[in-house]
């Protein structure tokens, strides 16, 4: 029999891990696949359906194979290298799925406002609003299965990689689990909505920014590990780079399991963007900051931390080639 041998980084993945051994769902596969009503029908075209929901423990096993399995084909070939971006994509197909259905969920839901709005108590809208509540109720039950399909495929290629899956856009989360990743756009609405907490985490907000070029791991983990230990409660906001600085940090963050939101850049604003981003950063009024050398975007933001008097370490290429630590930067 083949076995699959896997890098364990968290407690939660322990127990994915024993719950596989065991032929036994996790938790959060047991949830999401439990029936939660009776006629499943996801369109109005759609015949109503009573079959059951696919077993948990079988799709568990087979979301963490197709990811797993398809690094173990490629390893040692010549095409080994494209085995992280074939994965990437299978993550990405189960989110944009996710998505799909989630939108999906979202218009139903208003159909069935607006029916209850308009109810005269007749037979026939009141059946038209229990087909719509039926629908908005299968599509919610379709959309948590499949992002936890998403959320377990993406552990699957951080284990397999070691860096985390992102989506290009939008944010990583299910009603299932504790955010990952929060888009800033969504985390702003739901800051002025009042959305759910899943793309609004709660507490203390630390800002990070570096340059795409850096090889010291160690001095950006331990010092994220010593602001963690102080504040078990933080939230990491980051500039959301794919590579250097960022790309460490937000490792560091699906590791640690610590909410990260991503400030991505506004194309719309031009040369602006960075500095906009910057502003926004700062805005959240941080708790503390970390900011390493790279561009005249980290300097901008180290002066407007300054600025502010944000406590905050700086850190420049120079110390991570010397071996020499970063400065602590407190307010007076």
């Amino acid at each position: 029999m083949t076995r699959i041998f896997r890098t364990v980084r968290s407690f939660p993945e322990i127990a994915d891990l024993l719950a596989l051994e065991t032929g036994q769902a996790s938790d959060r596969f047991t949830q999401a696949f439990t029936e939660t009503i009776d006629g499943f029908r996801m369109g109005h075209a759609d015949e109503e359906s009573d079959a059951g929901m696919p077993d948990p423990w079988q799709v568990q096993q087979a979301t963490e194979l197709m990811i797993c399995t398809l690094f173990d084909v490629l390893r040692d070939t010549r095409l080994e290298s494209l085995a992280g971006r074939i994965a990437w994509g299978i993550v990405y197909s189960l989110h944009k799925v996710a998505g799909q259905l989630d939108g999906e969920a979202d218009k139903a839901a208003l159909k069935v406002r607006d029916l209850i709005r308009d109810a005269d108590g007749s037979e026939v809208l009141m059946c038209e609003l229990e087909e719509a509540q039926t629908i908005c109720q299968s599509l919610d039950e379709a959309r948590d299965a499949v992002a936890c399909m998403r959320d377990h495929a993406a552990a699957s290629y951080h284990n397999e990689t070691g860096r985390p899956w992102s989506s290009p856009r939008g944010s990583l989360v299910s009603s299932k689990r504790t955010a990952s990743v929060v888009a800033a756009q969504d985390f702003l609405a739901a800051r002025r909505e009042k959305k759910t907490a899943s793309h609004s985490p709660k507490g203390p907000i630390v800002i990070f920014s570096g340059g795409q070029v850096w090889e010291d791991h160690d001095q950006i983990t331990s010092t994220l590990d010593a602001i963690r230990q102080r504040i078990p409660t933080m939230v990491l906001a980051t500039s959301a780079q794919d590579k250097g600085c960022d790309a460490i940090a937000a490792s560091w963050a699906a590791r640690s399991g610590t909410p990260l939101i991503a400030f991505t850049l506004n194309r719309k604003l031009g040369q602006r963007a960075g500095f906009a981003r910057n502003e926004q950063l700062v805005a959240l009024q941080p708790v503390e900051a970390v900011v390493c050398e790279g561009s005249g975007l980290q300097s901008h933001l180290a002066r407007l931390v300054r600025a502010k008097g944000v406590p905050a370490h700086f850190f420049r290429l120079a110390d991570q080639r010397s071996g020499a630590a970063g400065q602590r930067h407190s307010a007076a």
